[in-house]
């Protein structure tokens, strides 16, 4: 016996050209494949692929974004190679492209690009000429009206289905029934029965749900899509000889100076080198309002500028930005599905074999057994087939569940994925870190004391003289004070600089010092009053700068973290989402921790602590709770992060590994986006629950109506249809959150 040739494997390139699978090149990381399926638009393609590659890699190996018919390989864990993983593609009679990030619309046909369209319209066009003629002709018994009449409904039909029947086929022969084989069978059903008039109906409308229904899952592939026009497409580079160019983002290399004119998009991370102007960080941080961006501060992709004139040092590649991390995390965070997605999809593999062996039933039982007329049977067999189709089930949550990502992070909201769009909705317990989180991570001025005849503003302009050339960050608090208040800073000449203690110079001709507590007892100067009162301050958790000359005093100023201007409006906001208990977890003193916790009003504060016992801390409260937030700022306090529910890190603009970290990245320094993600979470799970619900009680009804003989196949694909619209518009309803 000859051995059968084993077949060829081809892939497309971005030409659309084959090749040979050994040389196409599809990696995205040493450990991932990546591939764009063609035809992968539901379900079923998913459990064909899952079929094939389950046995090869797991299913945890295996990632599908279904609205980018994408599908994702992770071989790290597997000593499988792309060729076998080619095979197996290949054996599930679907077509694989290596994946790119630029869509392949630009060389494709006006054929491929509208097929569908076309096809809908000839469907709908060739059935309302078949019923015309049949109308037409009532009151004629021509064989030839009949005969034109059928020829048109057979177009209408072939056309309506023409997108349906490879999909049919594969999944007749692979013995895994699905909604296109249920219409396939529905449909010439109804022409061998001579309903041909009903037969060009159903095709035409199934294909007119499944058009609007890839329009209506394209605006939420173009709400992620939009993340990538952020980025301009040329960046103004400056050259060595102090002229421009402009350049692909891409051709940047870090360490290079591009000119950012008013009103330009910035094309790549950087520090600014020179000038100042307000930048709109709303595509990143989902900020309200221009940010005040000067020499030496940071500037992100996507962002764009005020009406300021900027010089900026590049410290990332154009892959590297901020910008493009979102972009591959939200991307990403497709694949990950929620809970209420496996479920909706464990559901319909069940469902429709069940279905089919429901209506074979339905065909067989009643005439055999009870003297049924086949052909009325065979009809509500027919028109059960149709209505049980379950796409509306299962398209409905992954569209709800994008929505809610691409909304999400417009609002500066990074969610890594559709169970993490879920977790915010069932939690009862929170756990934040204190610095960076509560309070704003930096010393500032809170309060100034002077004494002995001088005033508030003698002793902020002595201080600020002293301290405007340190980088320490309370000297730089004090300074920034200054240029609040509008003061200007004399030269404190005959300046020096005492190690370890402070500073002393030379202010209009008289000598000034400052520095802390200790120093002030180590010149001798301290009363009993000032003594108490700086003990006081001190077991506050305030950092002190006392201010004097030779002769006494001059004050003292008060420096500490400020709490957010937002935390005591989001912690009340959070107990009215009916959070059940909120905690500070924090390593600084029990004083200062009681003292910011009662301002905000926190429940409960656990001070003093190290990593490990955040951890703790926790463990504890989700072993309470059940379900647990843990917020921070994304790197010394990953560990608590990553034992909670979920890890919500704080201004992740400024950490890559803050998104690294954390389930849900808050990529501005805004509290107030947690009861925003907890609305935005729950308003999801309601849309979610809504469109369960819904596409399982038009089915239901219509399965009633079927048994009762009171519905028809033009009817149940109309109410198939309209479910489908229904909960696909109300899932993307989350987009305008």
């Amino acid at each position: 016996m000859t051995a059968r040739p084993q077949p060829r494997l081809l892939f497309l390139d971005r030409n659309n050209k084959y090749m040979p699978a050994s040389d196409h090149s599809t990696k995205s990381s040493d450990a991932k494949l990546q591939y764009r399926i063609e035809g992968m638009d539901c379900a079923e393609e998913v459990a064909l692929l899952k079929r094939e590659l389950v046995p090869l890699v797991g299913e945890e190996s295996l990632g599908f974004d279904l609205l980018n018919s994408k599908l994702t390989v992770d071989t790290g864990a597997n000593s499988v190679s792309p060729s076998e993983i080619a095979a197996a593609i290949a054996r599930s009679g679907l077509t694989a492209v290596p994946w790119s990030k630029t869509a392949p619309v630009a060389n494709e046909s006006f054929w491929t690009q509208h097929k569908r369209t076309l096809l809908t319209a000839t469907s709908g066009l060739a059935g309302l000429a078949g019923f015309l003629i049949e109308w037409l002709s009532m009151d004629s018994s021509a064989t030839s009206s009949t005969l034109l009449a059928r020829a048109f409904y057979a177009v209408g039909i072939i056309t309506g289905c023409g997108m349906v029947f490879p999909k049919a086929w594969r999944s007749l022969t692979s013995l895994r029934p699905d909604m296109n084989l249920l219409m396939t069978v529905a449909v010439f059903g109804a022409a061998l029965i001579g309903e041909w008039s009903e037969g060009a109906t159903v095709a035409f409308l199934f294909s007119l749900s499944l058009l609007l229904e890839s329009w209506s899952v394209g605006r939420a592939r173009n709400a992620i899509g939009k993340l990538m026009d952020l980025s301009p497409p040329m960046a103004n580079l400056k050259l060595a000889s102090g002229q421009t160019k402009l350049v692909s983002p891409g051709e940047v290399l870090v360490g290079s100076i591009v000119i950012i004119r008013p009103g330009d998009k910035l094309p790549l991370d950087g520090k600014v080198i020179s000038g100042a102007s307000s930048i709109n960080q709303a595509s990143i941080t989902g900020e309200s309002v221009p940010v005040e961006k000067k020499v030496g501060e940071f500037v992100f992709a996507g962002t764009v500028n005020g009406d300021g004139l900027l010089e900026v040092e590049t410290t990332k590649l154009a892959e590297d930005t901020m910008l493009a991390q979102i972009i591959r995390m939200v991307g990403d965070a497709q694949s990950k599905r929620a809970p209420s997605e496996m479920w909706v999809e464990k559901f319909a593999s069940i469902y429709t074999p069940a279905v089919m062996i429901a209506a074979i039933l339905i065909l067989v039982i009643p005439p055999l057994l009870f003297g049924g007329v086949w052909s009325e049977w065979f009809y509500r067999a027919l028109v059960l087939l149709v209505i049980a189709c379950p796409c509306a089930l299962v398209i409905s949550t992954p569209v709800s569940i994008v929505a809610a990502l691409a909304s999400a992070a417009r609002h500066g909201v990074l969610i890594k994925g559709g169970l993490f769009v879920e977790a915010p909705s069932r939690l009862r317990a929170i756990a934040l870190d204190k610095t960076g989180t509560i309070t704003m991570g930096k010393p500032s001025v809170v309060q100034l004391v002077p004494m002995n005849g001088h005033d508030e503003m003698e002793l902020l302009i002595r201080a600020g003289a002293l301290e405007q050339s340190s980088t320490h960050p309370l000297a730089q608090a004090i300074v920034s004070e200054v240029a609040k208040r509008g003061l200007k800073l004399p030269v404190a000449e005959q300046f020096e600089i005492i190690q370890g203690k402070g500073a002393r110079g030379t202010i209009d001709g008289k000598l000034y010092w400052l520095g802390s507590h200790r120093y002030l007892e180590e010149r001798g100067q301290e009363t009993p009053e000032v003594h108490e009162q700086l003990e006081s301050l001190q077991s506050a958790g305030r950092s002190i700068v006392v201010v004097g000359n030779d002769e006494h005093v001059c004050g003292f100023i008060a420096l500490g973290d400020s709490i957010r201007s937002e935390s005591p409006n989001t912690i009340a906001e959070l107990h009215r989402l009916g959070i059940e208990k909120i905690v500070m977890l924090t390593g600084d003193n029990s004083g200062t921790a009681q003292l910011v916790a009662k301002s905000v009003g926190i429940d409960e504060v656990k001070a003093e602590l190290l990593p490990a016992d955040k951890v703790k801390a926790v463990a504890d409260l989700v072993e309470k709770y059940g379900h647990v937030a843990m917020i921070g700022d994304g790197v010394n306090d990953a560990p608590a992060l990553a034992r909670a529910t979920i890890g919500i890190a704080m201004g992740a603009v400024g950490s890559d590994a803050a998104i690294e970290t954390a389930d849900i990245a808050l990529m501005s320094d805004e509290l107030a986006k947690v009861p925003w993600l907890i609305r935005h979470s729950r308003n999801t799970m309601q849309i979610i629950r809504q469109n369960i619900i819904f596409s399982l009680a038009v089915k239901a009804i219509f399965v009633i109506l079927t048994f009762a003989g009171l519905s028809s196949l033009w009817g149940a694909i109309a109410a198939d249809t309209g479910a489908s619209l229904l909960v696909v518009a109300n899932g993307l309803r989350l987009l305008r959150a």
